[in-house]
């Protein structure tokens, strides 16, 4: 009968349009706060899940910028400076070639001359996988990795303006090419294949050990120090990646760092949301809260009675709060579900773009709500003690 009386009591003092604003108040704060923190993890989702994971983004080739006559090899120092960044996965040398080297077909079918250079990576930089790439003394050809740019640049540009047949990357691997190596003592022939394509490197690669091989025999500086190095990382659009090169006067292929931008704008939206939702959050606390003490305060008089009659102070304050807190559940379930939704409908379209994403919702969204739930339950729970207390 008690119980009857009190929810009687408590619908017709609590006013509905400020109920109604309380609830619209908290359920917006709620879905900013959780759709940032959504948001925020949906992006790491994207960085670091291995579907997404860029073979050639993630590989930069970088070096020094050039400025007149300024050396552009890259110290001990600076290199030891750049392998510790946290940005950077694994390092890898480039080495260059230290002799002329110039390239020609080994028959008159397809008739081609160029001078060009050679460089080696550490293995584990190389997207070309191929049992041919490998070299020793005993070798009878030097395998070589050639990128698909200078394919791209022959059969569209040179091949047409010169008359040549267009070749496919499976020709070009079938073909015997003469590689001329000069050295001091003169000009040595060997034989060249290539093996693979590569759109990682912008220059023809050979095995470490034929470079360092070459070098040893043909080179004319064999401690100058590289003018390049290879990093892997996870995020090539980390703008504490980009802001190093730039501070350090290093460069590297802007096509691949373009995303920084992209990724500070969206760092500010995330960080605009939080805000936002936060100052919505106390702003729906404080309606939440000025509610219940009008309700409260509207059936000032009525409750005093229901107390002098004989209603214990813990008994109104647990009728109270059960009244009071369960909308929140409500709300905090509601906005729970339909940020699911949108993430079903986010993976969807990302997938679409061969971008990947869990369906999913985040444990630490699903967290952040509950968290929010528990400073809810205080704040009800600290006001109905307060005020029931000075009735």
């Amino acid at each position: 009968m008690l119980n009857t009386l009190l929810k009687k009591l408590i619908k017709a003092s609590a006013g509905r349009s400020r109920f109604i604003l309380a609830v619209m108040g908290l359920s917006i704060a709620l879905l900013l706060i959780l759709s940032a923190v959504q948001v925020e993890m949906n992006y790491n989702d994207m960085l670091n899940n291995s579907n997404n994971r860029d073979s050639v983004a993630n590989f930069l080739v970088i070096n020094k910028n050039v400025t007149g006559s300024g050396s552009t090899t890259l110290s001990d120092a600076e290199i030891a400076d750049l392998k510790k960044q946290p940005f950077v996965d694994a390092t890898g040398l480039l080495t260059p070639s230290r002799f002329k080297v110039s390239a020609q077909s080994a028959s008159n079918r397809i008739p081609f001359y160029t001078d060009f250079f050679f460089e080696s990576v550490p293995n584990d930089f190389i997207d070309v996988q191929s049992a041919d790439w490998k070299w020793d003394d005993n070798s009878n050809y030097v395998p070589m990795i050639v990128p698909n740019m200078f394919l791209t640049m022959y059969n569209f540009g040179f091949a047409p303006s010169q008359g040549l047949p267009q070749l496919s990357p499976e020709l070009v691997k079938s073909l015997a090419v003469q590689i001329n190596i000069s050295g001091p003592a003169g000009t040595v022939k060997y034989f060249g294949k290539v093996v693979g394509f590569s759109d990682r490197i912008s220059s023809v690669l050979v095995p470490q050990p034929f470079m360092d091989w070459a070098n040893a025999k043909y080179g004319s500086a064999q401690n100058e120090q590289p003018s390049r190095i290879i990093i892997k990382t996870k995020d090539p659009g980390n703008p504490a990646l980009v802001d190093y090169l730039k501070a350090h006067g290093l460069t590297t292929d802007a096509d691949k760092t373009r995303f920084s931008k992209i990724r500070q704008v969206v760092n500010l939206v995330i960080s605009v949301s939080w805000v936002t939702g936060a100052v919505m959050l106390l702003f729906a606390l404080l309606v939440f809260t000025l509610f219940i003490q009008l309700t409260i305060a509207t059936a000032k008089e009525e409750i005093y009675l229901l107390i002098t009659l004989g209603a214990g102070p813990k008994q109104l304050r647990r009728f109270l709060v059960k009244q009071f807190f369960p909308p929140n559940i409500f709300i905090v379930a509601v906005v729970l579900v339909i940020i699911a939704g949108l993430q079903v409908w986010l993976q969807h379209v990302l997938q679409m773009q061969n971008i990947y994403v869990s369906p999913v919702i985040s444990p630490y969204t699903i967290t952040t709500a509950v968290l929010v739930l528990l400073v809810l339950w205080v704040v009800n729970f600290s006001t109905i003690r307060k005020y029931v207390k000075h009735v």
